[in-house]
């Protein structure tokens, strides 16, 4: 009954909790999710080979359909997911139909699926709202083809992949010298490497909740406690299934995965364990923050409770006298001295102030 009511107190204080955490917790992978759709998408192609590069903002769907046939490698952003747009550029680039399900999906687990000679990826890119202290997540799909890679974005205005466009102008850049591969692990790579950008971010609200915790806990700071370990449970749900992901394409025998750039995607599953064990010690963290909280709240209420045991003991020898003195019987010690007030009053002084020494040369208060 107390945790249930500490439970809603909370979210009296911080009424978007509740929401938040419906947002967090539901998944239901056989129920359609509505999806808002933009009223436009925006297509940028990046068509690019050792020698030259073209990069450029197409305004049809249609303008994207000729790179297939580009002897080139071509890179397709699309951001903004409108399920026409989105159907035609895969019925031309050959994606089939259930892959085109995964990328209007919403709430889809990070996984990595071979059909028809293409490798499809799903994850999520994360980014920290430093105004909310929340984690967001957009997901993000990739596809791996023959001299092409097409990626979809849901939100048209961030993602992670500026360093990338920026290399891309660059001639003598790696990704420049290698095929379509080594950009399809560059875009997973920098996704992956954003990770820990966001865990960054969380890692210094953690350290300032501490800091609050060991100089003032309160109810606020219950609240923000519950508020980082929903952000961890987003941050654990998007980075644990990621290490499947990049272990599948590892093992994968598919031709458009070159030998020669399995040492990257190496390189990547090493980075992606190392945000999985980091995400787990934060989970860890965030729990030796609940228990710090408890000890400091039982601390707190353990010396108001010896205080206001002191006081009640420094009272009783007064209460203790009047209640004598107080007493209904004709014939009491010093009832009718001119004296009794005053050796009445003297001895509930003298009694409180030799327990007061008593207590503080035992170390009691």
């Amino acid at each position: 009954m107390f945790e249930q009511s500490k439970k809603y107190f909370s979210y009296i204080l911080n009424p978007l909790d509740l929401l938040r955490t419906k947002k967090v917790l539901q998944v239901n992978p056989t129920v359609e999710s509505p999806r808002v759709e933009p009223e436009e998408t925006h297509l940028f192609v990046y068509d690019y080979d050792a020698a030259t590069a073209n990069m450029k903002e197409l305004k049809e769907v249609p303008d994207c359909f000729p790179y297939l046939d580009s002897p080139k490698i071509t890179w397709l952003n699309v951001d903004g997911l409108r399920k026409v747009d989105v159907e035609k550029i895969c019925t031309h680039y050959g994606v089939h139909y259930l892959i085109t399900e995964d990328i209007l999906s919403i709430g889809q687990r990070p996984k990595m699926d071979e059909i028809d000679g293409l490798v499809f990826c799903l994850l999520n890119m994360m980014y920290f709202n430093q105004k909310d202290s929340a984690v967001e997540t957009e997901q993000i799909s990739i596809v791996l083809g023959k001299n092409f890679v097409i990626s979809f974005q849901e939100d048209a205005s961030r993602d992670v992949f500026n360093p990338l466009r920026e290399r891309l102008k660059v001639g003598g850049s790696k990704v420049r010298q290698q095929k379509a591969d080594y950009l399809f692990y560059s875009l997973i790579d920098m996704i992956v490497d954003n990770y820990f950008v966001v865990m960054e971010k969380l890692g210094e609200k953690i350290e300032g909740l501490e800091e609050d915790i060991v100089r003032n806990a309160n109810t606020r700071t219950l609240a923000k406690i519950n508020m980082l370990r929903k952000e961890m449970i987003v941050l654990k749900r998007s980075i644990a299934p990621v290490r499947e992901l990049v272990n599948g394409i590892l093992r994968s025998d598919n031709e458009l995965i070159e030998e020669r750039t399995e040492k990257y995607f190496k390189d990547v599953y090493d980075h992606i364990l190392q945000a999985n064990e980091l995400a787990e010690n934060y989970r860890d963290m965030m729990m030796n923050l609940n228990d710090l909280y408890l000890s400091n709240v039982n601390l707190k209420m353990n010396e108001v409770m010896k205080v206001m045991t002191v006081v009640t003991c420094l009272l009783a020898p007064a209460t203790v006298i009047g209640g004598i003195f107080g007493m209904n019987f004709e014939t009491i010690p010093l009832l009718h001295n001119k004296w009794g007030f005053f050796i009445s009053v003297g001895l509930m002084l003298f009694i409180p102030l030799a327990m007061l020494r008593v207590f503080r040369k035992r170390g009691w208060f």
